[in-house]
């Protein structure tokens, strides 16, 4: 994607032994990059969100290892490098599916041979999930087309986080699919949701005026309304795990979205990349990790002040007993479709979309 007329990527490579990443916490109010040189340094943009979304977690940590098989390539650093990566952060499955990856790479071969390999294999992790994101925008398209065909009016979205290109290599996942459709010259409306406490929203936003999507940003708790009022044609959001069910762990708020959708009879999708599909997770409430963040993050909102500085405003005092859960998990029975790069599937029936993949791994 661009910004301001330049081609941007949300991590690259910057020279044989450096990744340069966007930095997420500065945005929308700055644009600015960090180069990271060691396991450390992602270990730390991606514990501080610095470097966030599941699939850019994943690919992340797949660079990671890389760095850390640049400095030392033995058995016992690898395995310190997947453990110290695997600890950042606890519920979306790409950042497990990038290490275990990663890992099964490495092992095999000699640790001479394991720091370029290491780059190489983390290169490609990188290429396909922009192949994966374009892939899934394109079949996600297809319901914001359908809708305009049956209304002839432009068609409006509500989403939820940001499921953009920031959050992935390039393209992003529930916004691959506007921003195809828009770019097919289908008219779409995104009904961006602030998702507070972290107003990952704001990130929405901003991507969609970089690429000329008409957006309303929308507080959280306006989103039923808006589906009472016929004012959304239907739901996409992201995902950071999905069960073999097609039970979908997203951030904070979506549960109550896909509620409200399913009272209302709007079409609710989950857009996910097949490494956020947890094969494994046969009980999806029981089973998935929650991360609990910081009381900071509820107690304080970060802004620019009246001169237009970085500000930060308490909103309750440090007494305040505070509860901060990221994530919560839309059952299977609310959800329309998973929008995979394999095309949309019907919860039941995503093990079966992808059952020749299994097979063959």
């Amino acid at each position: 994607m661009r910004v301001d007329g330049v081609a941007w990527r949300s991590i690259a490579a910057d020279g044989p032994h450096a990744v340069r990443v966007i930095d997420q916490t500065r945005l929308p109010f700055a644009f600015a990059t960090l180069r990271l040189e060691s396991i450390g340094e992602v270990a730390r943009a991606i514990r501080s969100m610095q470097v966030r979304g599941a699939p850019l977690i994943g690919v992340a940590a797949a660079y990671g290892v890389a760095l850390a098989m640049q400095r030392d390539a033995g058995d016992t650093a690898l395995a310190d490098a997947h453990a110290a990566l695997l600890a950042t952060r606890p519920t979306a499955v790409n950042l497990r599916w990038a290490l275990a990856r990663m890992r099964s790479a490495m092992q095999p071969l000699p640790p001479a041979a394991r720091a370029e390999a290491a780059w190489h294999e983390a290169g490609c992790v990188a290429e396909e999930d922009v192949a994966i994101n374009r892939a899934l925008g394109r079949h996600g398209a297809g319901p914001i087309a359908a809708a305009y065909a049956r209304t002839r009016r432009p068609v409006h979205v509500l989403t939820h986080c940001n499921a953009g290109w920031i959050a992935t290599v390039d393209y992003g996942t529930a916004l691959s699919a506007v921003y195809q459709a828009h770019d097919a010259g289908v008219p779409v409306h995104v009904w961006v949701d602030e998702t507070r406490p972290r107003n990952q929203g704001l990130l929405t936003a901003w991507e969609l005026a970089a690429h000329g999507v008409p957006h309303t940003l929308i507080a959280d708790n306006a989103g039923g309304h808006l589906m009472q009022r016929g004012e959304v044609d239907l739901v996409i959001v992201g995902a950071d795990r999905v069960s073999r069910g097609g039970d979908v762990c997203n951030k904070i708020g979506t549960y109550l979205k896909a509620l409200a959708a399913f009272d209302n009879g709007v079409p609710f999708y989950a857009a996910v990349p097949s490494p956020t599909i947890d094969w494994e997770l046969a009980d999806a409430l029981r089973e998935i990790p929650i991360e609990e963040r910081a009381a900071d993050e509820v107690r304080l909102v970060s802004g620019r002040d009246g001169s237009g500085r970085p500000a930060q405003v308490a909103l309750a005092d440090d007494a305040t007993a505070v509860a901060n859960p990221a994530f919560d998990v839309t059952p299977a029975r609310l959800v329309t479709g998973i929008v995979t790069e394999r095309g949309i599937a019907a919860p039941a029936e995503l093990a079966r979309l992808f059952a020749p993949a299994r097979a063959a791994a």
